[in-house]
């Protein structure tokens, strides 16, 4: 088989349908985000703004962050020096995981190298070690929590989005002591919705299921001390595990796991995912500690986002530009084909400077694409009057002349 030739006709394929992802190089600068400085093929450099970052509050910028990696990096070096059972648990990793112990009110936590593996890792263990477990997975859940739940190899239900009835009629057929786990997530990443958390726990309760809760686009973004919608709707108790991020609205990387004592610690125990992985650098430990210690503390860069992404809405909306509605942080504005989505990127791009990321099939379902806004705090008013204007000619252009024929 000629290899290289198969692999260039599938990527040919990708780039006939639109799919075909190009990454942007670009260069976040301390101190100036969400203004950063874009390279080329060419070797010219460009100065944009970012529009599409999931640094949703801006604390990778943040200096009580940088000073705390700073301060650690001086004190530990670059690297843990091995996985955590081996030599890799620096004292910063300790620290971390009683933070995030206590943002959600649970017993213990444990620290993965990102939300993706936490997830993977968490659910394959609890799925595949619990005899006989099933697991209702809701319908949109992310990529990480479905490819757990297939390693696990347990019986998977999928249940209808957002959807306790559906939830409460699949439960109902099964053998009511048989271990049951509900996985979903807090804040949908792409459409931006927001999971019924209460009715679904009641749901779980009834049937005596654990819950298993993916917050991570709500932690540090919503609640009093950044707890995630849980916290906001004052259910931490009511769920057995809650998974989250260090690498969004914390702003560094990394994922996690809360939940008892018990739970953590078998999970730590048996997951292959945790045992045989390098733990992560005490300084990335050190500054998410911090932020997610000053997170629990200031409201300020909560109430500054959540009134970008008001000013960004009402302002899209006066000019008729499709977006989805939802109650949370994203503002996806819809296009609903590949090929004029990643046009308009590009156009926005070239044009203004302004950098938004197109989202194409397998993200979200082909006819859906879009261009997914995260107003943050560190977005002036200014910003976003550039970021309006440049749509809204892109689209009168589309209207006059159909240009790329939008939605």
């Amino acid at each position: 088989m000629d290899f290289d030739t198969f692999f260039s006709d599938q990527l040919a394929g990708l780039k006939a349908e639109g799919n075909y992802r190009v990454f942007t190089d670009i260069e976040r600068r301390r101190g100036a985000f969400p203004a950063a400085t874009r390279h080329t093929q060419t070797g010219e450099t460009r100065e944009v703004t970012v529009w599409c970052s999931n640094d949703y509050l801006g604390m990778g910028q943040s200096k009580v962050v940088l000073d705390a990696m700073h301060e650690a990096l001086d004190k530990c070096g670059a690297g843990a020096g091995g996985t955590r059972n081996i030599s890799g648990t620096n004292h910063y990793h300790v620290l971390l995981e009683r933070e995030l112990a206590d943002l959600h009110g649970k017993e213990a936590a444990l620290l993965f190298t990102s939300g993706y593996v936490s997830n993977w890792a968490a659910l394959g263990t609890l799925a595949a070690r619990i005899p006989g477990c099933v697991v209702l997975s809701d319908a949109l859940n992310h990529a990480s929590m479905i490819e757990g739940i297939r390693h696990s190899r347990a019986e998977k239900h999928v249940f209808a989005h957002n959807d306790p009835e559906d939830l409460d009629r699949r439960l109902s057929q099964m053998d009511p002591d048989r271990p049951k786990l509900v996985a979903f997530e807090s804040v949908y990443s792409m459409d931006g919705d927001i999971a019924p958390i209460a009715e679904i726990c009641d749901v779980a309760d009834k049937h005596g299921a654990m819950t298993y809760l993916d917050e991570v686009h709500g932690v540090g973004l919503y609640g009093p001390r950044g707890g995630g919608i849980a916290e906001r709707d004052d259910l931490m108790d009511r769920l057995t595990v809650i998974e989250g991020t260090l690498g969004k609205a914390f702003g560094v990387m990394g994922g996690y796991i809360a939940a008892s004592e018990a739970l953590c610690d078998f999970v730590r125990s048996f997951s292959s995912g945790f045992i045989f992985t390098t733990a992560l650098p005490p300084a990335v430990a050190a500054g998410a500690r911090a932020a997610v210690k000053h997170l629990k503390v200031s409201e300020m860069e909560r109430r500054r986002q959540q009134r970008n992404v008001r000013v960004v809405r009402a302002k899209l909306a006066e000019l008729g530009i499709p977006t989805l509605d939802n109650p949370s942080h994203i503002v996806p504005v819809m296009v609903g084909d590949p090929v004029k989505c990643k046009r308009i990127s590009d156009w926005l791009m070239d044009t203004h400077g302004i950098y938004v990321q197109p989202i194409n099939y397998p993200t979200v379902p082909k006819g859906t694409e879009r261009l997914r806004l995260t107003p943050s705090p560190v977005h002036t008013d200014g910003d976003i009057d550039r970021l309006v204007t440049a749509l809204s000619q892109i689209w009168s252009e589309c209207a006059l002349h159909r240009k790329f024929n939008v939605a």
